[in-house]
């Protein structure tokens, strides 16, 4: 890198001395190959860039002025560019647009490129560029209108050299790492038009002073740690059209001087944060706006009933509050309404009775109007609404018979309220419709089969309702379903064969109902499924063979007593021949009567025979059995007794003496003589020095000759390792493997029928032991917290090496007893056999603790992703927090962890959940956000599942200052 830095300097430094002596050169064709010679450009991008053409103004990227053939403009928008953004765009003098975004830039910013006098655009978004914003970077920021540097890796706070940009229209700093407070000087761009900085850290009170920014349009600061109360001024920003403060720590109230943004502010969201008291009346003036979001706050009282007077609203969003009464009659007057949501209160009243008002009704129309269809008899306003969610609130009431009429709907959700009555069939007149979810009411009655209608749907959830009858055959209309919970009612009959024609379900839960009679085979044909549960019904029958049934979990099954099958350990009766029975009176007709007139009864059947036949080839395998493992200990002991030979010969890199394979090739990655001495290899068929067995091998403790531990892991698995160059492949990218919470590959070695790894040795064991040992120590919280936090980093390194774990679980992580560290361990093993081992042996030998196998291992049309490492993951949080297993056994019924949590964070109970032992003492600020982030992360969706880096920052986010709790 030194020498590449130094090189472009000599190119700079030869290009300005060559303009010198020569002025009739073109500057603008130095300072773009210079630029051009730090850049990796792997598309060729590029190529059109040539030192020999003295007019620029034909290269890829480049607008020159006509008159004075200058390049004006440069962008490289997405050309795959990597590298440093070097000096040379310098000798650029006429240059007022820069682009370079959505490539990959690396290192600092250089604060000489605001230096430019003539430049007026710049944008440098969507790379990686990191380290802070320098001071110097707009301190001479001349003519500089418009600044992007969003999606990097920028750190530290804003500079206050911000405020020189007087001329700044446009400032664009989002998605980076930028903390601190606002500076006040902030609000001296006078000319400033939009000002976006979500999503970083900036923090603390925003600055009085905003109110002076006439010619503001929009402000997004959401997404990061500011609070205190929102600026009382903010309403004297009198152009002001989107305000996006979400997800942020404010708290207090509405300023009402908002309300004068009436005539200009068509966007205000504010969800996420700590507002109290009631949404005011004055909301109603603000007549402009589309989008009003007040979601996730701590607002009470009544919806206001000025929000009728928002006429031109599209979406309306109030969920996550403490609001209560009647949703408000006038919200009839929002025509434009295409998204409403009030999930998430107390809202109560008849469901759906405040869409029964429009501007042509009249009260006393309505008074004369009965019966509960009339509800839906006029809501042209509307017709256009794609979501409705009035979930979790306490309405009543039955669902109109003519709810088919909102044509628009692809999203209703009406589920955990007191809905009463039957599922009507107007349902089917929701074409649109992709989500539908009823469930957790009252609802009775028979599903009707006019759900058929519904073509479009993709999720069906009327679980933990009283419905009856039968599944309807026409649901295998709906193609697209991906889900169908009917779990938790009163269902009867038998399953449909035709939900086998529905190719894109993955999960079905059918649970806690009253079928019967078998599985119809058709569903052997639902090659995506992820989850299929039928537990507590009376499913008789053996279950179907092959692809996800070969994994399905007992607790998805059990509850059946008539079912059969391997996964219920319940034989399947077989219908067998009568057995043949001989005659005992019956003789030979050519010999005669028996001697002496004796009659000997001979009765042989044809399970006799078998019996006999059977009891015989057992002795005979025993036999053969016997003599192949006397025959495969000698094969063993001689390739052990070749890699304690190879080990013992002080070479590194290159240990192959000979081209005989059984001596194999002994690689240390130190580079050092950190080679076994004869008696360390010798310990590898010492069980004494054993210190664990996995689906893939043998660890043992042994020792380098200078004393220092290793591990080194004896593979059990070497016959199905047929490559040699494929092996040492991948060896060595792992062997490049540095990070704290990694556990170290120092080497390894080879031959075709013997491999070993060699890793560096973990004093403190595996976090199994450390949970659930017989001698373990109860571990605090703090100490808990940190092995999670540990293992989020670890995993989030790996996934940014591109490696994928695959065998995520408690025995695969260590934990350091000098610093309490926790290191993941066991990783790259099933990429590497992956290409010998079908999905299915990888899910029972590299998942082989029950509980941490990601859903999609059961499907060979779903991609194994580095997802799959995440729910490992999730399954490992709760573990660590609750103290329990994955899968715990009582004495008739089976506790899966994942199912116990959440039904505990349902029901309130979350904080019951934490590990007992720790008797209270633990910070439930911390826990309760673990424990849900651990539920996310063991999501039965994969794309649920947030990145590892994702759950990194979410940890280190969650992470208390206070050391209560250590």
């Amino acid at each position: 890198m030194l020498l590449h830095d130094a090189l472009v300097s000599l190119l700079f430094f030869l290009a300005v001395s060559f303009t010198s002596a020569d002025p009739t050169f073109n500057d603008d064709v130095l300072g773009l190959i210079v630029f051009k010679s730090g850049l990796d450009d792997p598309l060729s991008k590029l190529a059109s860039w040539n030192s020999e053409d003295y007019d620029p103004c034909s290269w890829a990227g480049c607008v020159c002025d006509p008159a004075t053939n200058q390049v004006t403009e440069l962008r490289l928008d997405g050309f795959s560019l990597s590298g440093h953004i070097g000096r040379g765009l310098l000798r650029l003098r006429s240059l007022h647009t820069l682009v370079l975004s959505n490539n990959n830039f690396t290192g600092a910013l250089n604060p000489e490129l605001t230096h430019l006098g003539t430049l007026q655009l710049l944008d440098f978004s969507g790379n990686n560029l990191s380290g802070r914003i320098p001071d110097g970077f707009f301190e001479q920021c001349g003519s500089l209108t418009s600044v992007s540097l969003a999606r990097n890796r920028l750190t530290g706070p804003l500079p206050v050299s911000l405020s020189y940009c007087s001329t700044l229209t446009h400032l664009n700093l989002s998605s980076n790492q930028l903390s601190g407070r606002l500076p006040r000087e902030l609000w001296l761009l006078k000319s400033l038009n939009s000002l976006d900085l979500s999503d970083n850290f900036l923090q603390g009170d925003l600055p009085d002073g905003i109110g002076g920014l006439y010619d503001l349009r929009r402000i997004n600061l959401s997404r990061n740690w500011l609070s205190g109360e929102l600026p009382s001024d903010v309403g004297a920003c009198s152009s002001l059209r989107w305000l996006d403060l979400s997800e942020n720590y404010f708290s207090g109230s509405l300023p009402v001087s908002m309300k004068v943004l009436g005539g200009s502010c068509s966007f205000l969201r504010v969800r996420g944060n700590s507002l109290v008291g009631e949404i005011p009346e004055w909301i109603g003036e603000l007549a402009a706006l589309e989008t009003l979001d007040l979601s996730a706050n701590n607002f009470s009282g009544n919806a206001p009933s000025s929000l009728g007077n928002l006429v031109f609203l599209k979406e309306l969003n109030l969920s996550t509050n403490f609001l209560s009464g009647e949703i408000p009659q006038s919200i009839s007057n929002c025509s434009s309404l295409v998204s409403i949501d009030v999930s998430k209160n107390a809202f109560t009243g008849d469901v759906l009775k405040w869409m029964l008002f429009s501007q042509s009704s009249s009260r006393f129309d309505l008074q004369k109007r009965s019966g509960n269809d009339s509800f839906l008899s006029n809501v042209g306003f509307l017709q256009g609404l794609r979501i409705l969610d009035l979930s979790s609130n306490r309405f009543s009431g039955e669902i109109p018979s003519n709810i088919g009429i909102l044509t628009s709907l692809v999203h209703l959700n009406i589920s955990t309220n007191s809905l009463f009555g039957s599922v009507p069939s107007g349902i089917g007149g929701l074409k649109l419709a992709e989500i539908l979810d009823l469930s957790s009411n009252l609802l009775n009655g028979t599903l009707p089969s006019e759900i058929g209608g519904a073509v479009s749907l993709k999720q069906l959830n009327l679980q933990r309702n009283q419905l009856t009858g039968q599944i309807p055959a026409l649901l295998s209309n709906c193609s697209a379903l991906n889900t169908i919970d009917l779990s938790e009612n009163k269902l009867s009959g038998e399953i449909p064969g035709s939900i086998g024609s529905l190719s894109n379900l993955q999960y079905i839960d059918l649970s806690r109902n009253n079928l019967s009679g078998s599985l119809p085979k058709q569903v052997e044909k639902l090659t995506h499924l992820v989850t299929f549960n039928i537990s507590h019904n009376s499913i008789t029958g053996e279950l179907p063979a092959g692809g996800f049934f070969n994994t399905i979990p007992l607790s998805a099954v059990t509850g059946n007593p008539s079912l059969c099958g391997s996964v219920v350990n319940r034989s399947c009766l077989s219908v067998h021949p009568k057995p043949i029975v001989l005659n005992p009176n019956s003789s030979n007709p050519a010999t005669g009567p028996p001697l002496g007139g004796q009659i000997r009864k001979s009765v042989l059947s044809i399970s006799a025979l078998i019996a006999i036949g059977a009891a015989a080839f057992i002795a005979i395998g025993v036999v053969a059995v016997t003599l192949l493992n006397v025959h495969a200990k000698s094969s063993v002991s001689r390739h052990d007794a070749a890699a304690a030979l190879a080990m013992s010969v002080g070479e590194t890199f290159s240990c192959s003496p000979s081209k005989d394979q059984e001596f194999g090739k002994l690689v240390m990655f130190s580079g050092e003589a950190d080679v076994f001495d004869t008696s360390g290899a010798n310990a590898l068929l010492n069980k004494d020095c054993e210190l664990g067995r996995g689906g893939f091998g043998v660890v043992y403790k042994t020792s380098l000759q200078d004393g220092r531990p290793v591990a080194v892991k004896k593979l059990t698995v070497s016959g199905l390792i047929k490559s040699q160059e494929e092996f040492e492949r991948e060896m060595r990218k792992l062997g490049k493997l540095r990070h704290r919470n990694v556990v170290e590959i120092k080497g390894y070695y080879w031959t075709q029928s013997l491999q070993l790894l060699i890793h560096e040795f973990v004093s403190g064991g595996s976090l199994y032991r450390h949970l659930h040992g017989d001698e373990c120590v109860c571990l605090t919280w703090r100490e808990r917290f940190n092995i999670i936090l540990g293992i989020a980093r670890g995993l989030a390194y790996l996934h940014g090496s591109n490696i994928t774990h695959y065998n995520l679980k408690a025995t695969n992580v260590l934990i350091d007893a000098d610093t309490g560290e926790a290191k993941v361990s066991d990783f790259g093993l099933a990429r590497l056999l992956a290409s010998a081992l079908d999905r299915c042996v990888l899910s029972g030998k590299v998942q082989s603790a029950l509980g941490y196998t990601a859903p999609e291992f059961a499907c060979r049309t779903v991609k194994i992703t580095e997802k799959c490492d995440v729910y490992g993951f999730g399954i490992l949080v709760l573990e660590v927090v609750t103290g329990k297993r994955p899968v715990e056994y009582a004495e008739d019924d089976v506790m899966v962890l994942c199912e116990t949590v959440r039904e505990g964070l349902e029901d309130g109970r979350v904080e019951e959940c934490v590990d007992g032992r720790l008797r209270g003492n633990f910070p439930a600020e911390e826990a309760i956000p673990v424990i849900k982030l651990g539920l996310v992360c063991g999501s039965q969706v994969p794309s649920n599942r947030p990145e590892m880096e994702e759950v990194v920052k979410i940890l280190e986010l969650i992470q208390c200052p206070s050391q209560e709790f250590e």
